[in-house]
């Protein structure tokens, strides 16, 4: 099982498609993709019967977190999917995620089932459950990423 963290500002800006060739065109001397930089994302968000996290998202809090399922492509039980607790705290993100095998993460985010190792990150993400109870798959969100 391997663990990230990741820690980044978030803006965000609607482009022409002019736009945003010119600007694609100056970063990739600076860039480098990286895996999935072409691949389709699948996400999967998790909120409680009330969607309590979605409509406190909504509300533009100054703290918000959610718990995701993603996977780069479609996987297979084998495949390795990424649990992800997202927090943001004003425009900052906080992202910390586990990469585990896709029915290890169903057997525990729908399953109820311990994770085959524990970590930190594990942990957090158990804590998070517990706080909001009966999390359940609320929403499906697909898209192709290119660049």
């Amino acid at each position: 099982m391997a663990d990230n963290t990741f820690k980044r500002y978030e803006l965000k800006y609607m482009l022409t498609r002019y736009q945003y060739k010119q600007i694609m065109s100056e970063m990739i001397r600076y860039m480098q993709p990286d895996r999935f930089a072409h691949s389709q994302i699948i996400n999967i968000y998790f909120d409680t019967p009330s969607h309590r996290l979605i409509r406190d998202s909504i509300e533009k809090p100054v703290y918000k977190e959610k718990l995701r399922l993603r996977s780069y492509g479609v996987p297979d039980d084998d495949s390795e999917v990424f649990i992800e607790l997202k927090k943001k705290y004003k425009s900052v993100v906080y992202k910390r995620r586990l990469e585990v095998p896709e029915q290890e993460a169903m057997d525990y985010l729908v399953g109820g089932q311990p994770l085959h190792e524990d970590c930190q990150i594990g942990r957090e993400i158990d804590y998070f459950m517990q706080v909001y109870k009966d999390l359940e798959p609320a929403v499906v969100l697909s898209y192709e990423r290119d660049g």
